[in-house]
């Protein structure tokens, strides 16, 4: 029987994708071959063309080769911001054929040697504001961005396959320890293409990039898929909606990928509304529900619909999105190019059917090849429904009669703020490093903008002493400012199950229960 939501599948859309035989950075290649002066970057008034975007990316992979020994399938860090220095880098590592790991520019020196060395990379790209970071850090090369338009080297010929390791990106659980998620070319190449599809990016598209390359949104949707078109990519460096509707309105922006704080912010700004921003045909984006106020806002201004979509570190961005011609309001949307998805009883995995809420599952030819270093991790994350693999992607969630998804829980404590995961756990292992705190839990508590901000409910160490604006502000300093919580509330013990476990849960609704209202 045909899947429901194939009665809403966009009419001019293929239902299964015929991938190119092409690798992630042969993407490059092929645009700067096709068209070569078309403007590839724009950023703070500087343009590069596909040919001076290739010829850089090269150097820098022949310079990674020759000057830091970087080898096939070597992993290699990049601590970048938006810019040109991260497409670069990006594209010359996998020219170098070795694997790029994006990490976020807030973090600090604690969390940066997590990453080195779980992912055992001895090379490191960064920018210059953060490469005093990586002081004392196991790290045999340190190239700043600053220097890369400097390098000179060519290349070996590219040796990689399109099933081989490519790029990275890590992602947390309830241990509280970062995860690197494998992704291969082909697993990258289904979502790049399948973005560029859906939302009709062509040489002539101008994506506005606001959402950060490090995260697979930005790296997915406003990078790889306007090079995959040929496209032009105008940056932003850090999230500025005055600044962003000036760009829209300077280079006719066409496509804007965010995530939905970001239009709160556009939409609430009054100089920024003084902007032409009509140009913007089709505003993508996820990582947490638009409010429907706001999208009626910026139907009533752009004349556009926002289209929602949903995926996960794992997936490399969307399992599920919005078909353009029919999206719904605060929907996941329904199951991308070749993907499958159900909603399952959590303990038995029995499909439920529209309207009964379960776990979200998936299983496509997105999904990441393993958990680098933890196997077991990644055994446990599947199971078998009716002789398939399926994905558990810890999201309790339900069908509509169409076949549309909807999110409504989580079974992971994961916490969404405006977009970036917060991991409790990671981040109460960091909190219990203070000298203070005897125990602590991590809860979420709804924010007005950030939809989510990060709570630590704290029991003090007998006799200490510490108010909720130092421990806060020890807080900043020991993690990146994303995960470092906003609100603190003291309590003279945590409530615990009959076998000793901190109860989480009954925090946590006790919080929205209190703060929702």
């Amino acid at each position: 029987m045909e899947p429901r939501h194939f009665r809403h599948w966009p009419p001019d859309m293929p239902r299964s994708l015929a991938l190119p035989s092409l690798r992630l950075h042969d993407l490059l290649a092929q645009s700067a071959l096709r068209f070569p002066h078309q403007a590839a970057t724009v950023f703070q008034g500087e343009t590069l063309s596909y040919a001076e975007l290739l010829c850089a990316s090269e150097n820098l992979a022949g310079h990674l080769q020759q000057a830091c020994g970087v080898q096939r399938g070597d992993r290699v860090l990049l601590d970048l911001q938006n810019g040109p220095a991260f497409v670069i880098a990006f594209f010359a590592v996998l020219r170098a054929d070795a694997v790029a790991v994006p990490v976020s520019p807030m973090n600090l020196a604690s969390e940066l040697r997590h990453y080195l060395e779980d992912a055992d990379c001895r090379v490191a790209i960064a920018d210059a504001e953060v490469a005093d970071r990586f002081a004392g850090l196991p790290l045999e090369h340190l190239i700043v961005a600053t220097e890369i338009a400097r390098l000179r080297a060519a290349p070996a010929p590219s040796q990689s396959g399109l099933h081989e390791l490519c790029v990275m990106p890590y992602t947390s659980g309830s241990t509280g320890r970062p995860k690197g998620c494998m992704h291969t070319h082909a697993t990258a190449m289904h979502n790049v293409v399948g973005s560029g599809l859906w939302k009709h990016v062509t040489p002539d598209s101008v994506a506005l990039a606001t959402a950060p390359f490090f995260h697979v949104t930005g790296l997915i949707h406003s990078f790889l898929a306007t090079v995959w078109a040929g496209g032009t990519i105008v940056i932003q460096r850090r999230w500025d909606p005055l600044a962003a509707a000036e760009l829209v309105e300077r280079h006719r922006c066409t496509h804007w990928d965010n995530v939905p704080t970001m239009v709160v912010d556009l939409l609430s700004h009054p100089q920024a509304l003084a902007h032409d921003v009509s140009s913007l045909r089709w505003i993508f984006g996820g990582g947490a529900a638009m409010p429907e106020a706001i999208a009626q806002k910026l139907f009533e201004l752009c004349g556009v619909r926002y289209m929602e979509g949903y995926g996960l570190t794992e997936t490399i961005s969307q399992t599920h999105i919005n078909p353009p011609q029919n999206p719904k309001k605060q929907c996941l949307g329904i199951p991308t190019f070749d993907t499958e998805s159900l909603v399952v009883d959590p303990e038995s995995f029995r499909i439920l059917g529209p309207g009964e809420q379960g776990e979200i599952v998936v299983r496509g030819p997105q999904l990441l090849t393993g958990y680098w270093k933890n196997e077991a991790a990644f055994r446990e994350s599947w199971v078998e429904i009716e002789g398939r693999s399926f994905f558990r992607t810890g999201d309790l969630g339900r069908t509509d009669e169409d076949g549309y998804f909807y999110i409504s829980d989580r079974l992971k404590r994961m916490i969404n703020a405006a977009g970036f995961k917060v991991w409790p756990a990671e981040v109460e292992a960091t909190m219990y490093r203070h000298p203070a705190i005897q125990e602590c839990c991590i809860i979420a508590a709804p924010d007005a903008r950030r939809g989510e901000t990060v709570k630590a409910v704290v029991v003090l160490k007998p006799g200490a002493q510490a108010s909720g604006a130092e421990i806060l502000e020890w807080a900043h300093g020991e993690m990146a400012a994303y995960k470092a919580p906003r609100l603190i509330e003291f309590c003279p013990a945590l409530p615990r199950t009959p076998s000793g476990k901190i109860q989480w849960r009954a925090l946590q609704e006790k919080e929205f229960a209190v703060r929702g209202n």
